[in-house]
């Protein structure tokens, strides 16, 4: 075959003359273009780590300074005020620099060069305290003071010009740690809604006993850490949270996005996956080169890029004890899953990416692949969805020598997994579940179709349809976002297809066929997957699903009722919540804290005093509207304030959480901070940024809209709830629940949003405007 023919670089033979030595000259112009793709790559890191290091500055300004510190050299005036004179009495004296013109010269650019690096400390030090100012946060919409409006002058003046990725981490402040005072006093605001006035006594003579001991005692340990690390929560975040977890990550961590609703590009599977995969490697490429612009708040005030450095290349590893994030750089292969097979293709031929048209070609193959699965492989991937402890176990004792190890590695040192299903999914307007049963496939497909442990798995249907399902320790939802909004519009108006649906662009027939992985699973082994296997399952079928659009109204008719769209859809949760229970529960809203170095969380406790009179007043027919709206109102500014709070690092919950970790370190035991970790969150709640890289002009294509994403039931009777604000006409929910709960109902649950949603619009007098 000319594939295999190609694979060999060279041969020789040993004759009665000597070596007779044959060399493929195709190869060797592989290994060539690679290394110059290898060294191009390097010099443009190089480059660009140049310009993040030396950011706000460039360096052009340490060629300008230099010129204008040695032009005063000829008008005998001395700007440094001695220093140039002084630097050159400490020059040690060889051939080089012998001259006396030479030494003024070496000492005047080593002046420079100092004042250089001093004045970007000054220019980093001062932007990262205009970012430690969040004032801006909390005045009204559309309205700023005019401190605010110099502050942004000023942050925007010293923002430089077209910055990198990474080019504002070593400006951003770190996350404050709140008082103890603070943190228990709206810890006790928090849960006031929730109890009687015995228990709310109780707790609140346990919260003054842990303010006055041991709390600050842990504090005083957690101003420490706060000040030797990067960011005091994070790391535990990440360790305590996900790694330390020894329950199942299929549902109950890991997290799923949807392809564009209305549009389908091409019904081709291998052609779309060509595309998807080729966006998502000019991705890489600028994400590993810094390139692309780093997000801003008010498109001034920058956010983290710290979690995008894991998004490729990544794998969850487990252990017995703990699990750990491999991640590496530059990986020049994916795996594909198909049928119960386990394909390796690589990305690069000639040392450049392969082609949409050559990737559709690949991918091709593996469909038309009549392989069958060895024992044990086709569900191998259930080990990923199931017990921790078993797959860490499973892994050392199978998986580490031989044709396992090797075909394992190439899973978890892939740039991502793609799975070709063979099933077709994706919103059907007649049909009332497609977008559920759509959603149940992304969150846990057949349990043993995704591995669960990569950054993200990709996920081509048969009908051209697409998904992710994404590992949650290494980031959280808008990472993935900010990456999938590129490969929608890379997809469908850069990329494109032809008429007949395919890649656009030329095959390659030269190109190596994928590789088969082999794999050799004991029946012992066998046993320990169908276990795991029989597990996912059990909770795969427990998750009761249901996705709806409200296209009724949309952000554009909330704003003219002058109030935040996240405060209206999260009243109208609670107001569904009691609607559905009859009563109220501690309410979980994930907002972000990217505003600091290696920020990711904090936790907005949704219901509140102010919220639960809403609610209770929307159900009491003697109020009136009036009275009604007035209640709205507060509750939707008391909202708003928490939110805000959370953001500037002024929430709740992740402080109680990292002084509850220093407590067990110290051993030292705390009822209060047991109470407050043990409470369930029987709404779990989250919005899905969209539009966050406006490459896609929605006004103009308004066809191409994603439904977003959501996740996984997070207590037994409770609901997990992602909604995203699509535009200004559409939101979409995505409600999850147990079956197993009497309790729950997704459906009905949605129900219950749809018409608490109407009935607070009905309380202004605004109308939806026509397209």
């Amino acid at each position: 075959m000319a594939e295999a023919h190609q694979a060999v670089g060279f041969q020789f033979t040993v004759t009665p003359e000597g070596i007779d030595l044959h060399l493929s000259r195709e190869v060797l112009k592989h290994i060539y273009l690679s290394g110059v793709t290898s060294w191009r790559k390097r010099a443009i890191r190089l480059k660009n780590g140049i310009l993040t290091g030396v950011y706000p500055a460039s360096p052009s300004s340490w060629l300008i300074l230099v010129i204008a510190i040695m032009s005063t050299l000829y008008t005998r005036v001395d700007p440094s005020m001695g220093m140039i004179d002084s630097i050159k009495e400490t020059l040690p004296v060889s051939g080089f620099i012998s001259g006396e013109l030479t030494q003024t010269v070496v000492s005047a650019i080593l002046f420079a060069t100092g004042l250089w690096f001093s004045l970007i400390l000054i220019l980093r030090y001062t932007l990262k305290a205009l970012l430690s100012y969040h004032g801006w946060i909390f005045e009204s919409h559309g309205k700023k003071s005019f401190s605010t409006k110099l502050w942004l002058n000023l942050v925007k003046m010293l923002s430089g010009q077209r910055p990198l990725l990474y080019s504002f981490q070593a400006s951003l402040p770190k996350l404050p740690v709140p008082r103890v005072e603070d943190t228990v006093r709206r810890y006790l605001e928090s849960v006031r809604p929730l109890l009687d006035d015995e228990a709310y006594k109780q707790m609140e003579t346990v919260a003054n006993e842990f303010e006055k001991d041991p709390a600050p005692k842990l504090q005083k340990y957690l101003i420490l850490k706060s000040w030797w690390s990067a960011n005091y929560v994070s790391d535990w975040w990440e360790q305590y949270i996900y790694l330390r977890s020894r329950g199942p990550i299929m549902v109950n961590s890991n997290f799923y996005t949807m392809d564009l609703l209305y549009i389908t590009p091409t019904h081709r599977q291998a052609a779309r996956a060509g595309n998807v995969v080729h966006a998502m490697l000019q991705y890489r490429r600028k994400l590993e080169r810094g390139e692309h612009a780093p997000m801003r708040a008010l498109g001034i005030v920058p956010m983290c890029s710290f979690q995008m450095e894991r998004m490729f290349n990544t794998c969850r590893i487990p252990g017995v004890e703990t699990d750990y994030l491999q991640h590496l750089k530059d990986r020049k292969h994916l795996v594909v899953y198909h049928r119960g097979r386990f394909f390796k293709v690589w990305l690069y031929y000639g040392g450049r990416h392969l082609f949409p048209s050559e990737l559709e070609t690949q991918f091709q193959r593996i469909l038309g692949d009549p392989t069958e699965p060895r024992p044990g492989e086709e569900r191998l991937a259930a080990l990923t969805a199931g017990d921790r402890v078993t797959w860490a176990r499973a892994r050392m004792k199978y998986f580490s020598q031989g044709v396992n190890k090797a075909s394992l590695d190439a899973i978890e040192t892939a740039a991502f997994f793609l799975t070709l299903d063979d099933e077709s999914h994706g919103y059907d307007p007649e049909n009332g579940r497609s977008l559920d049963m759509y959603a149940k496939s992304l969150l846990h497909g057949k349990c043993y179709d995704r591995w669960f442990d990569k950054s993200f798995t990709l996920i081509i249907y048969k009908n051209g349809k697409m998904g992710l399902n994404a590992e949650h320790s290494w980031g959280d939802s808008p990472i993935v976002g900010h990456m999938w909004e590129y490969v929608l519009a890379t997809d469908c108006f850069q990329l494109g297809y032809t008429e007949e649906g395919h890649c656009k662009g030329d095959t390659n027939k030269g190109l190596a066929l994928p590789t088969l992985l082999q794999w050799d699973i004991p029946s012992e082994c066998q046993e320990i997957i169908t276990r795991s296997y029989t597990l996912a399952k059990e909770i795969a079928d427990d998750v009761d699903f249901h996705s709806f659009l409200f296209d009724e109204f949309g952000k554009g008719l909330i704003k003219r009722c002058r109030t935040s769209p996240d405060a209206f859809i999260q009243l109208a949760l609670q107001l569904a919540q009691f609607r559905d229970k009859g009563k109220f529960c501690l309410t979980y809203e994930s907002s972000m804290t990217r505003m600091f170095k290696e920020g990711r969380t904090e936790t907005v406790r949704s219901c509140t005093c102010e919220s639960t009179a809403f609610v209770r007043a929307m159900e009491d027919e003697g109020k009136t509207n009036t009275q009604r709206l007035e209640l709205f109102q507060k509750a939707a500014d008391k909202h708003q304030n928490m939110y805000r709070l959370a953001m500037t690092g002024s929430g709740i919950d992740r402080h109680l959480f990292c002084l509850y970790i220093v407590s067990k370190y110290l051993g030292i035991d705390s009822p209060f901070l047991k109470q407050v970790l043990s409470e369930p969150w029987r709404l779990s709640t989250s919005q899905t940024p969209q539009q966050q890289l406006n490459l896609i002009d929605i006004q103009k294509f308004p066809k191409y809209v994603s439904a977003g994403g959501g996740f996984g039931p997070v207590a037994d009777d409770g609901y997990g709830v992602s909604y995203i604000i699509v535009g200004e006409n559409l939101i979409t929910f995505h409600i999850s629940s147990k079956f197993f709960s009497p309790e729950t109902d997704s459906y009905r649950f949605g129900q219950n949003i749809r018409q608490a949603m109407l009935d607070i619009k009905a309380l202004f007098n605004v109308e939806k405007k026509k397209p």
